[in-house]
């Protein structure tokens, strides 16, 4: 009896309970699933609100200037008058002039200044808007370009250096930062002491001048410069502005503006690094004619260091210009300092060949030639290194410099222990360069006059004709 009891009571509460608990686990299994389902809905909601913070500011000036409302692949007033660009410019820097490559790099601030009345808006406060470069892919804008470029970009950091301002009757304002490397055109008949011209040329590429009419904004004054403007080898004299029209044959007449500066070389660097050394040269070639005339490795060596020297010279400052079909002030000048130099080797081996012809000549008369030279105790010492004290062993002395048998014979240089010999070779020594003055050539003689008159009479031409 009392275990039929018990198993209904059991038997009771798992009908009541069971049902309960599965109930209990359905709701928090619901509410789980409810919660996460909230978490990816919050989620959702604020991705929305994300991606609508980010369109509502295009899509208020979108709508507050009717971008979506206008066709902006056609230019302003499109089928009329052609539309005005105004241009100035503000050349922050001129970056490098190459003579090898013949062109130049200058950054500048280009600005166009136009008036699209499709962008005009309602304003009572502002007086314009600015925008950065998202809204330039949307509008239309004057396709500039620089003839004859071969290189040039739009600044990036840290943001592309674009600037557009709207005002609200439609006048627009677009402001870039750009670095362009073009072509100059130089002429270098004058070099280093020429005045190079160049200038960058602006011009729409598409719209001729019945559908775009291209200006300077201000004039003259449209072409503005920053105060430390410098380079190393230039000094600019000038900055202008100009225009003019350019013709296509298959397109028609394009309004083009020319930026114009002139260069002026600093000359004080080819002075030192070219014209002195050659200079220097040229009057060291002028040495020989004060050695003596049988002094042969002297001369010669002097002669070829002089010529060898002035080829270099030639050589580093052609490695350094474009390969120009023309003479330039310098080959003028290096080419002539480099004859000089060569006239000097020949005029020593005319002096060379005259002693000689004159010394066989004489000696096939007389059997003598020391007379002829006045060649004496002291200059011939000079030559073989020993002393003579007497008459016949200096003319045997002079005989055996110019005959065959020179290079079979040796000097015997005999010491002397008399005392009066030694006080007669310091006696001696004395008369050396009068001995070798009156024993000169008369090539010698006139070459040591007439060479640097006729060098003086040409630097004086050149400088005056090229400064």
């Amino acid at each position: 009896m009392v275990l039929a009891f018990q198993l209904i009571f059991f038997a009771y509460i798992w009908i009541t309970l069971i049902p309960n608990a599965c109930a209990a686990s359905n709701i928090k299994m619901t509410q789980q699933r409810c919660s996460s389902s909230m978490k990816q809905t919050c989620k959702q909601e604020t991705r929305m609100k994300k991606d609508d913070s980010t369109e509502v500011w295009p899509q208020k000036y979108e709508q507050l200037l009717h971008i979506e409302d206008n066709d902006f692949a056609m230019r302003p007033g499109f089928g009329g008058s052609p539309v005005p660009v105004g241009i100035d410019v503000h050349v922050e820097s001129i970056d490098s002039i190459s003579e090898t490559n013949m062109d130049f790099t200058m950054t500048f601030y280009l600005r166009h200044y136009w008036k699209d009345e499709r962008l005009s808006f309602p304003s009572a406060v502002n007086k314009s808007m600015t925008f950065d470069h998202r809204l330039i892919r949307k509008i239309w804008v004057p396709d500039i370009f620089f003839v004859h470029s071969k290189r040039s970009f739009i600044h990036d950091t840290t943001m592309e250096n674009i600037m557009l301002r709207v005002h609200p009757d439609g006048n627009v304002l677009l402001s870039l930062r750009i670095t362009v490397s073009a072509m100059c055109f130089m002429d270098f008949s004058r070099f280093p002491l020429d005045t190079q011209n160049c200038s960058l040329e602006l011009e729409s590429y598409a719209y001729n001048e019945d559908d775009l009419m291209l200006y300077w904004k201000h004039g003259n004054k449209s072409l503005n410069t920053e105060d430390h403007i410098s380079l190393s080898q230039f000094f600019i004299e000038e900055f202008s502005a100009s225009s003019g029209l350019a013709f296509y044959s298959s397109t028609g007449w394009y309004n083009r503006l020319f930026i114009n500066f002139v260069l002026r070389r600093h000359m004080f660097f080819f002075v030192l690094q070219t014209y002195f050394p050659a200079i220097l040269m040229v009057m060291l070639s002028w040495v020989s004619f004060w050695i003596d005339r049988r002094a042969v490795p002297a001369r010669v060596s002097l002669g070829i260091t002089t010529v060898l020297t002035m080829s270099t010279i030639i050589t580093a400052v052609g490695a350094s210009m474009p390969q120009v079909s023309y003479l330039k002030a310098v080959d003028v000048y290096l080419w002539v300092s480099s004859v000089f130099v060569f006239l000097s080797v020949i005029e020593y081996a005319a002096v060379n060949f005259l002693t000689t012809a004159e010394e066989r000549k004489q000696f096939k008369k007389t059997g003598k030639i020391s007379r002829m030279y006045n060649i004496d105790a002291v200059q011939a010492m000079a030559f073989d290194g020993c002393y003579h004290d007497t008459e016949i062993d200096v003319d045997q002395t002079s005989l055996s410099l110019n005959s065959e048998d020179f290079i079979r014979r040796k000097s015997i240089c005999s010491p002397s222990s008399d005392s009066s010999q030694i006080k007669r070779r310091k006696s001696l020594g004395g008369h050396v360069g009068r001995i070798i003055l009156e024993n000169n050539h008369v090539i010698d003689t006139y070459s040591r006059i007439l060479f640097p008159i006729v060098y003086i009479l040409f630097n004086l031409f050149y400088w005056g004709v090229y400064v």
